[in-house]
């Protein structure tokens, strides 16, 4: 067997470097694309918690019950109340700025309605 040349050894050394290089930073941009997904996902559920427990602090004259529509009104004060009357069944009687509906989980959670 011809001997290794020290030259050429060095070659396939660098080119076993090189490969593994692009092989692990491959992965790691991988890895940073998932951590930066998981941090949006995290901070949108502690947004939509935190505005969960904004609206359970509004005021309510009756028993809110999973699955039960609520609609958001503001006083002219700015204070603001739910309704089981939407705005149109209000009609032009409606004394509230009228903010949105929701539909009430049962795990306590609040989704929008559109």
């Amino acid at each position: 067997d011809p001997p290794f040349s020290l030259v050429k050894r060095a070659e396939e050394i660098e080119k076993a470097d090189a490969m593994l290089g692009t092989h692990l930073s491959g992965k790691l941009d991988v890895i940073a694309r998932q951590i930066r997904s998981l941090q949006d996902e995290a901070r949108s559920i502690i947004e939509k918690a935190d505005r969960d427990r904004e609206l359970h602090r509004i005021k309510c004259s009756f028993e809110k019950r999973p699955g039960q529509t609520l609609y958001l009104y503001a006083k002219k004060d700015g204070e603001k109340i739910f309704s089981i009357l939407s705005p149109e069944e209000w009609g032009p009687r409606l004394p509230y700025e009228y903010c949105g509906a929701y539909v009430l989980g049962l795990d306590g959670s609040f989704e929008a309605v559109p």
